[in-house]
């Protein structure tokens, strides 16, 4: 059904070695070798100390001049990561500039966070429509990358669409930022991490990489929306799954720029579950998100608080063969005339992940008003093998000119697109 609905782009993301990121670099010894007073990170700083000045500044000159193929404004980083470290300096002992760079490359790495897959992507508005083709837009990706250690990150894209070209994605920078990071408590805001890319000069030069205790094993599945406040003022927020290699729970996004970014832990008995997704306006003057959870069925629920999340009311469940273990959204509601649009996943046998499609009222989107009995979007025969099998998969969708502009990942591999008439969609609806 699915290939007379849609037109399918023959562009496909894939993940790149290559993308590193400079991360802190901590070692320790197990627990039965410690000692409080001989660290393990303060004897690789006495051993680099110990170099005598020219094989100091032989190193910190190869460190530096490897990292700047692809990093800038590396002297600034690990000296950022030296301060990190300095309470662990032997006592009395003040560090030379050449012995401060290297002990902050000896206590970095490079991280390639994109190594294994590059999927699950939202698309979103840009806010700079200048240059965008005609007919066309520019838009933003983020997309879940996955490398070292199945731990996730968040990367971004920059593109556009148009009826006569389709989708175009701009080359990722071969720069990547490391970023500084603020908070939660230094940033005026209880729970809030700032993430602040400074040298990004474009989105596909930041990454979110995890940096609190929730996100130790990843930061997944960013649900990117463009949210409009009711003064009309347009920001990018969304949610996505904090997981600490155990428990998996949602959590904020707000982009303030290329280069700022707030990651905020939500309270309430909702967040402990994945899968929100956020209306891209208030309703009736609250905040309100598509959640799965009960890990089954997709539930309303609502809030005056946006980082508070509480209750809810179950919206729709597992129906059709196709989703008869669960169902979750496929990103935020996207506003059209008829009602709320809400592209779903459904799981069924095999655990194969499909793609549908709901209304919701307009007035009172608590109310169903029609869904897709088929899938829209199923794993292609030639294209099911990957790091999850049988996966079709996306965070968000647009709607221009009444086409719906659709990215999906791929076997928890790679991301491709697909869009198709909004009418014709909504036709499938029963």
């Amino acid at each position: 059904m699915s290939d007379t609905l849609f037109d399918f782009s023959s562009l496909h993301l894939r993940p790149d070695p290559a993308r590193t990121v400079i991360k802190p670099f901590s070692v320790e010894y197990p627990e039965p070798f410690q000692d409080a007073a001989h660290p393990r990170m303060r004897k690789v700083i006495e051993r680099v100390l110990s170099l005598d000045a020219d094989a100091c500044r032989s190193e910190s000159d190869a460190a530096i001049a490897s990292l700047s193929e692809r990093h800038r404004n590396v002297e600034t980083m690990l000296l950022r990561r030296y301060e990190e470290v300095i309470d662990s300096l032997p006592e009395n002992v003040t560090a030379e500039p050449d012995q401060q760079l290297l002990i902050g490359a000896y206590l970095s790495a490079e991280y390639s966070f994109e190594a294994a897959a590059l999927f699950n992507p939202s698309i979103v508005l840009r806010m700079n429509q200048d240059g965008a083709p005609k007919d066309g837009i520019n838009f933003i990706l983020s997309l879940r990358g996955i490398g070292e250690g199945h731990v996730s990150s968040v990367t971004f894209r920059t593109g556009s669409w148009c009826a006569a070209g389709g989708f175009q994605v701009d080359d990722a920078s071969k720069w990547i930022t490391s970023p500084r990071i603020e908070g939660p408590d230094e940033s005026g805001e209880a729970g809030t991490t700032r993430v602040i890319c400074e040298g990004s000069e474009e989105p596909s030069e930041s990454v979110l990489f995890p940096v609190t205790a929730t996100q130790r094993q990843g930061i997944e599945d960013l649900r990117m929306v463009r949210f409009t406040e009711d003064d009309g003022s347009p920001s990018f927020l969304g949610t996505y799954t904090a997981f600490d290699g155990r428990n998996a729970r949602c959590e904020l996004f707000r982009g303030t720029g290329i280069n700022t970014f707030e990651m905020t832990a939500l309270k309430g008995s909702v967040p402990a579950s994945k899968g929100m997704a956020l209306f891209p306006r208030r309703l009736d003057g609250r905040f309100a998100m598509i959640g799965r959870q009960d890990n089954e069925n997709l539930w309303l629920i609502d809030s005056d608080d946006i980082t508070t999340w509480n209750g809810g009311t179950k919206l729709i469940g597992p129906r059709y063969p196709w989703e008869f273990v669960q169902m979750g959204n496929c990103g935020s509601p996207i506003e059209l005339d008829e009602g709320w649009l809400v592209i779903t996943h459904g799981v069924g046998m095999m655990r194969n992940y499909c793609m549908g499609a709901c209304l919701l009222d307009k007035a009172d989107p608590g109310k169903l008003l029609a869904r897709t009995p088929e899938p829209i979007l199923r794993p292609s025969p030639t294209e099911r093998s990957g790091y999850v099998p049988n996966v079709v998969y996306s965070c968000g969708a647009i709607v221009h000119d009444r086409t719906l502009l659709l990215p999906f990942g791929v076997a928890d591999n790679f991301a491709s697109f697909a869009s198709c008439s909004v009418d014709a969609l909504l036709e499938r609806m029963s």
